[in-house]
């Protein structure tokens, strides 16, 4: 045994876990949540003209746009399609986001892929 890990019957070895502090995880609900607003607020539009156009209620747009609930993928379309924006285009920025806080600092594969399937 090292002082790294320990090491297992089988020989393998198990890193013992950092004494830090854990660090919260970013949900992509508060992503999507994060990314509809911003782009709502980016065209001056209100949480009811939003609501309204997209046909869900103010409350529950609200919630998601806080990232306290789930959106379905119909109610995603719903949305996007109330701010004239492709899902695509925030699913995009999503990932971006994600990518961020994964300290990933390129996606070339992907990004050749959704260029490729266009």
């Amino acid at each position: 045994m090292d002082r790294s890990g320990v090491v297992s019957e089988d020989g393998y070895s198990f890193h013992m876990q950092s004494k830090e502090l854990p660090v919260k995880p970013v949900l992509v609900r508060e992503l999507i949540g994060e990314s509809l607003r911003e782009e709502r607020v980016s065209q001056g539009k209100t949480l009811r003209e939003v609501s309204r156009n997209a046909r869900v209620s103010l409350g529950y747009l609200s919630e998601v746009e806080r990232g306290q609930k789930e959106a379905s993928s119909e109610l995603l379309a719903a949305i996007c399609a109330a701010l004239d924006l492709p899902l695509s285009v925030v699913l995009n920025v999503v990932s971006e986001k994600m990518a961020s806080y994964e300290r990933v600092t390129s996606l070339p594969n992907v990004r050749a892929m959704a260029q490729a399937a266009a």
